[in-house]
């Protein structure tokens, strides 16, 4: 299979992530609740995981909270910073991670920016939404749909500048391009452990320059005899068992990511998503592309998207198709009836990889089934 999927999940896993996981079922038990060996091992294992992500993106390892997913971090955080009534502005590439947890607070959202590919719209309108007054801002990094890369540090500076707290979610970016908690100055940073950094489903991570309101209550293995849940970070927001298997898979995939380096991964995908966006060019169809775009490719071919996925998936091509669960996104670009058929490359995005769905695609795109 030509896996092209990789803004879902990264499939194909370096081996010292699955070797990680198994190393950590065998070893380890349940971390911060006893002094036994197999406890030690599991809470030494997860202060690797911060340690290794707080050098990834510049922060502190008791700023890392080790979350469930991208989801459940931005939860966390949209629920600390934003309360029922509020005007809160994001921009016009948002996923549903983001809107539905806003939604369900009942505020009121100001969407910032509508043209893909440009910088100087986004930031205009995102200016206007902060100088109208808010008391939050929520934006993406990268589009899950369509790649656009946003001028998150720019954006960053008008929150800071108008003394606006914000939250970055960065699904699509973390593991291949830069992301700093101290360089942003943002609130909170959301990411999952299963798509750019090359972790197990079920992991993510949630930077947070202060504290937060937790989302769960329960066990953490500290300050047991108080009933509320500790001041401090990160045991504040991580009540119960955490998935020590999963975060020691995590904890090898930055370690590849930072022996790699994001540049070069980024630099690898990049060439690519060009190569792919120059063969659909010829065979004439619609491609969604432009400065500042990561390696993820919607496009419009002369039939059903979500057709057109199942016959690639029959020929042994992964893609997705439909609205991506970013409503907003298709809104923007004018998709939101279509769809979009979408490909993303992962970190170990090759020749062959494109070759093969290019020569799948002529056939298809030409015959229609």
């Amino acid at each position: 299979m030509i896996y092209l999927d990789s803004g879902a999940t990264s499939l194909r896993k370096p081996a010292q992530v699955y070797r990680a996981v198994e190393r950590a079922m065998r070893t380890c038990a349940n971390p911060g609740r006893g002094g036994y060996a197999a406890a030690m091992a599991a809470s030494r294992q997860l202060y690797a995981c911060r340690e290794t992500a707080a050098d990834l993106f510049d922060c502190l390892p008791e700023q890392v909270v080790l979350t469930t997913s991208c989801t459940h971090g931005l939860n966390i955080a949209i629920r600390s910073l934003v309360k029922p009534g509020d005007r809160v502005v994001v921009s016009g590439f948002e996923h549903n991670a983001v809107t539905r947890p806003l939604h369900a607070l009942d505020v009121r959202i100001y969407v910032a920016g509508r043209r893909l590919f440009d910088w100087e719209d986004t930031l205009a309108d995102f200016r206007r939404g902060l100088e109208d007054g808010a008391q939050a801002a929520v934006f993406t990094h990268v589009s899950n749909v369509f790649g656009y890369i946003l001028p998150v540090e720019r954006m960053a500076r008008l929150c800071r500048e108008r003394g606006v707290p914000f939250i970055v979610d960065a699904a699509q970016s973390a593991g291949t391009l830069p992301v700093s908690l101290k360089q942003w100055g943002a609130d909170f940073i959301a990411m999952p452990g299963h798509k750019g950094l090359l972790g197990p489903q079920g992991t993510g991570l949630l930077l947070c320059r202060d504290g937060a309101e937790p989302l769960l209550y329960g066990g953490t293995g500290s300050a047991s005899i108080e009933q509320r849940m500790p001041e401090y970070l990160p045991d504040r927001l991580e009540a119960g068992t955490l998935n020590v298997p999963g975060f020691a898979g995590l904890t090898a995939g930055m370690a590849y990511i930072r022996a790699a380096g994001t540049e070069r991964i980024f630099q690898a995908e990049h060439r690519q998503l060009r190569r792919c966006i120059r063969g659909l060019g010829e065979m004439g169809v619609k491609v969604f592309a432009g400065e500042h775009q990561a390696a993820t490719l919607s496009m419009l071919p002369d039939m059903d998207c979500e057709a057109a996925a199942e016959a690639m998936a029959k020929r042994g091509i992964a893609l997705r198709a439909g609205l991506h669960c970013a409503p907003y996104a298709h809104e923007s670009a004018g998709t939101l009836q279509t769809g979009t058929l979408r490909l993303s490359y992962g970190y170990d995005a090759s020749r062959e990889q494109t070759d093969r769905f290019l020569q799948e695609a002529s056939k298809l795109f030409r015959s229609g089934r």
